[in-house]
């Protein structure tokens, strides 16, 4: 077995080795005074870099968390390596050989660490399947499948594409005639092992090579071109292995990884041939995740290559979704890690939900740089499709909308954009800025006191339905005094339906009325008529025949139910003055309900510069008509 490695030679690793240069394959550096470079940490998470490197002396130090070191150190603790293979790894980038003190050099298959022999290991069979790719017949398939997307022969090597034969076994003979061992391939994640010996893990499926940022493959994403393979998953990737962990690489970082540093640019997409169409088109910060969300440790990654730094001008990110529902769920999952960026974060969805690779295909390169150009930011995004959840047309619909936005607005870092947010969402919605600031308020004092505050104020009392009359509706709230004006207009209704002949009251639609229960009863009454030609109890029987089994109750309750006025002497019905009130409230609530809604699609309309401006006009000349329906109405109140 080889001994350590001999003390000169690892001084000589070291005293060649540029600190700076290593460290940038994970951390963008910048000057930070004489002899010193600073960047973010890699080793913990933060906002502000506290990661300083000085080349003079050959060390690093963090001033966050206090880790500290020399070359070795620094690849050791960043790559999860022993001391023996950073010391290995650093001499094969170097081109020494290294000495053992037992022996000389150590056998075959011992010259480098673990890690070394898995990477080698891949980086062996990406060769070979690169070869299965372009010289032999079965690698047709995989040939058409690039070919149908727009990619040829050059764009498959320069992003070192292969195919795996459906044989099975192939690959396994191939390197276990170039010295691996079993053990080695089955720890690479390239071999399986089952009852009759080892079989290749990829069988009939091409390849794309996964690297770190350095260049070293470390495993493989593997997609389906067989209809009768037998493992149904459209794209196969490599297993976790000792170095191959898939939330923390990313698909292209070794290709973006100089463009995402010098644009402080990063594009994040969905898939590898979305990755392969935007560097192709020139967008060449693209990179994509392999096999999982985008998480934590991607986010880490990035910040620390594309300095997203809080005290810098601000870096960009852009993430780039399908359009279903899918891609929706994965940005607002980005979404929801946003507070970990310090610069802005954007999305970017393409026309009927094409991807990259799609629309680089139909449109060509200049429409995916376009794509990620008209990016919009993430915050707009994420408003923008919860909103989509409601109808907006509607006064409960809007309520409901500026209840869903606004913990999303409170969730800004930057407290001096909320304003200007709220500004902007109200406007989306369709309501007064205030009303959205009062939302935005109510949701942040919501979320820290749950139950504080004066509770609101009653309106008189009154008796509550039964709950043999409510089964299956919601019990009206009579603390709303417009619910209580409409439970007096019906029992008016029911019990003196001759006084309302001229009201119009079967002409009015269901949203004239607030409550559900009290819209039944409109219903069963619109559908019937007033009927003065029939007896009360006559009414009465057509009414409950017309009505719901969950409304009958609530029929029958409100025809008997006292009426709180005097009735006049000389008639025995309600005064008019009385009745007149409570239409004229009902019909108020109705008209004021009309100019709500419009006045959101107004707002709506007037931040869409594609409007249509006579839809606009003919709206503004409606607006007015309900205005002087509602002075009106008040008018006859106050009288």
């Amino acid at each position: 077995m080889a001994g350590r490695i001999r003390a000169k030679d690892v001084t000589a690793v070291k005293e060649r080795s540029s600190i700076t240069d290593v460290v940038r394959e994970h951390v963008t550096l910048r000057p930070a005074g004489v002899g010193a470079m600073k960047g973010l940490c890699p080793f913990h998470d933060e906002k502000t870099p506290s990661f300083t490197v000085r080349e003079s002396v050959g060390s690093y130090h963090c001033f966050g968390c206090g880790e500290g070191g020399d070359v070795l150190d620094f690849v050791q603790k960043v790559d999860h390596l022993t001391f023996t293979e950073s010391v290995e790894r650093l001499a094969g980038k170097l081109g020494l050989e290294l000495r053992y003190e037992e022996g000389g050099a150590p056998r075959r298959g011992e010259s480098i660490g673990k890690r070394s022999r898995l990477v080698e290991a891949n980086r062996t069979a990406e060769q070979w399947y690169q070869q299965m790719l372009v010289d032999t017949s079965e690698g047709r398939a995989g040939r058409d499948f690039l070919r149908q997307r727009g990619f040829m022969r050059p764009d498959a090597e320069r992003f070192g594409i292969g195919y795996a034969p459906r044989g099975g076994e192939e690959l396994t003979r191939h390197l276990l005639g170039r010295g691996f061992t079993d053990e080695e391939l089955v720890a690479a994640g390239l071999s399986g092992r089952g009852s009759r010996g080892l079989y290749d893990r990829f069988r009939g499926r091409l390849l794309w090579p996964i690297r770190d940022t350095t260049g070293d493959t470390l495993g493989f994403g593997a997609r389906r071109l067989f209809e009768d393979d037998r493992i149904n998953a459209k794209y196969l990737n490599t297993s976790e292995t000792a170095i191959y962990k898939k939330s923390q690489v990313l698909y292209g970082l070794d290709l973006a990884k100089k463009a995402i540093s010098t644009e402080r640019k990063a594009v994040v997409v969905e898939g590898y041939t979305d990755v392969m169409a935007a560097h192709l088109s020139g967008v060449e910060q693209a990179v994509a995740t392999c096999g999982t969300a985008f998480g934590v440790d991607h986010i880490k990654m990035l910040r620390r290559i594309m300095r997203d730094e809080a005290d810098m001008s601000p870096a960009r990110v852009v993430f780039t979704f399908d359009g279903d529902a899918a891609g929706q769920k994965a940005a607002m999952k980005a979404y929801g890690e946003d507070q970990r960026w310090a610069s802005q974060s954007f999305v970017a969805v393409a026309r009927e939900g094409m991807d990259p690779c799609d629309l680089r295909l139909r449109e060509g390169d200049a429409a995916v740089r376009d794509l990620v150009e008209s990016a919009v930011p993430m915050f707009e995004f994420a408003v923008r499709t919860t909103l989509e959840r409601f109808d907006l047309t509607t006064a409960e619909g809007r309520v409901r909308a500026m209840t869903a936005v606004a913990p999303i607005i409170n969730a800004i870092r930057d407290s001096a954009l909320r304003p200007e947010y709220i500004r902007t969402v109200a406007g989306w919605v369709g309501v007064e800025v205030e009303q959205m600031r009062t939302a935005t308020q109510r949701a942040g004092r919501v979320s820290a006191q749950p139950s504080t505050g004066p509770k609101e104020r009653s309106a008189p009392a009154a008796p509550e339905p039964s709950a043999e009359a409510m089964a299956g509706l919601p019990a009206p709230d009579l603390r709303d005094p417009v619910v209580f004006a409409e439970r007096q207009l019906f029992q008016s209704v029911l019990q003196y339906p001759s006084l309302f002949a001229e009201s119009g009251i079967e002409d009015w639609q269901p949203e004239a009325i607030s409550a559900p229960a009290h819209r039944a009863v409109l219903d069963a009454i619109r559908e019937v008529g007033l009927r003065p030609d029939l007896s009360l109890g006559g009414w009465h029987a057509l009414l409950g025949e017309a009505a719901s089994l969950t409304v009958r109750g609530l029929i029958a309750e409100l025809a008997v139910a006292p009426v709180p006025v005097v009735l006049e002497a000389s008639s025995g019905l309600p005064p008019r003055a009385y009745t007149d009130s409570l239409v004229a409230r009902v019909r108020e609530r109705q008209v004021s309900r009309e100019i709500a809604d419009g006045m959101a699609t107004m707002r709506r309309l007037g931040t869409d510069p594609k409007a249509d401006q006579a839809e606009l006009r003919a709206l503004s000349v409606r607006l007015q008509d309900l205005e002087r329906q509602r002075a009106a109405i008040r008018d006859g109140l106050t009288r």
